[in-house]
């Protein structure tokens, strides 16, 4: 009993700042268990998450040295203590102001421009994929090797970051053909090339007059842009086609100066009868190749179905208020047990997605 009491003696002045202790670390995990579960619902959210732990945090950490009893730390060590976190912090802003901080002050600046968001095609330099995630300090895209690659925010906040639009982008290939063949003719068979890949409003440009060649770029409206890598490839298979069908031959002057050829032997393949498998698969190249950006997206979407559910319900009930007779609130009432079910299975859905791709 004895040993019982002189050890409730030795700890109960630590008492206060244990229990303060205890308390932060509940505060920050309830917090925390509460921003998960919201953002379960949401494809997004990981920088809200992990600025408001580090704020909280930081903040119990200065609650705690205030209240550890004099005793243990005087008042002039405290002072000594918070000033010594003041110019650490205030060094560590000035050490990392172009690394850490200002990679968390980019990603800050690219949320609220919203220049893209996950799933987009972007081109950063010399780095182009889809994007898969939006983080406080980088993104990470999906490359067409279907590689990860990681980009710091700073980086995309200090070079031009391309776009691809959703709503369309041109799709181009160039080729380079002999100055025996007319440009109206070129012309003509280009364009019926990009309606064969399937893009609409062709057209046609002469890039350069070369030496030996003049140098053509057919191109086109692609609608559906998560096809381009496959569209590209088909104009230029379509080219091919085309311009050997009507005799147009795709070489150069060098090229039959380095051969021997016959005179009136044209460098065009036979025509084959074999149907391409690839042009008749189901799956296209994009859903291999961007998988990871695909359910990204996918996320993002049925994110933005979960806001809308209940920006609905928040309607509903404030119609309910207004309702007059009970059979009109009664429809209303069944409206919004609908919707919240629907939310429910779509946050539950939402988050089995989240965890399976982690």
């Amino acid at each position: 009993m004895a040993l019982l009491e002189s050890f409730y003696e030795s700890i109960r002045e630590l008492l206060p700042t244990g229990i303060t202790l205890i308390l932060i670390i509940l505060i920050v995990l309830a917090v925390r268990y509460f921003l998960d579960r919201r953002s379960a619902s949401k494809a997004s959210g990981q920088v809200g998450r992990q600025l408001i732990t580090i704020l909280l945090s930081f903040i119990g950490l200065i609650v705690v040295i205030m209240v550890i009893p004099d005793q243990f730390l005087s008042e002039t060590s405290r002072g000594q203590l918070l000033s010594l976190i003041g110019i650490l912090l205030s060094a560590a802003i000035a050490l990392s102001s172009t690394t850490l901080i200002g990679n968390a002050m980019a990603g800050m600046m690219l949320r609220i421009i919203k220049g893209f968001r996950t799933g987009d095609f972007v081109r950063v330099g010399d780095h182009f994929g889809r994007v898969t995630e939006r983080g406080l300090f980088h993104i990470e895209i999906q490359t067409e090797d279907r590689d990860l690659t990681t980009l710091p925010n700073i980086y995309l906040v200090t070079n031009p970051v391309k776009v691809i639009r959703s709503s369309g982008t041109i799709v181009s290939a160039d080729v380079s053909l002999g100055y025996d063949i007319p440009h109206d003719k070129v012309e003509t068979v280009l364009k019926e090339a990009a309606l064969a890949a399937e893009l609409n409003d062709p057209f046609v440009f002469v890039m350069e007059l070369g030496d030996f060649s003049v140098t053509y770029r057919a191109a086109g409206m692609l609608s559906e842009v998560k096809q381009i890598i496959s569209s590209r490839s088909r104009l230029r298979q379509m080219m091919l086609d085309k311009l050997h069908e009507n005799g147009i031959e795709i070489v150069s002057p060098t090229f039959m100066n380095t051969r021997a050829l016959q005179v009136n032997k044209a460098i065009i393949p036979d025509k084959s009868n074999i149907q391409s498998e690839i042009n008749g698969s189901a799956t296209t190249p994009e859903k291999i190749v961007f998988d990871k950006a695909e359910e990204a997206e996918s996320l993002e979407k049925l994110s933005g179905k979960y806001e809308e559910a209940g920006k609905e319900i928040e309607s509903l009930k404030a119609q309910l208020k207004e309702a007059g007779d009970d059979e009109a609130k009664e429809k209303i009432k069944n409206q919004i047990d609908r919707l919240e079910a629907r939310r429910i299975r779509l946050a539950e859905y939402i988050k089995t997605r989240n965890e399976s791709t982690k």
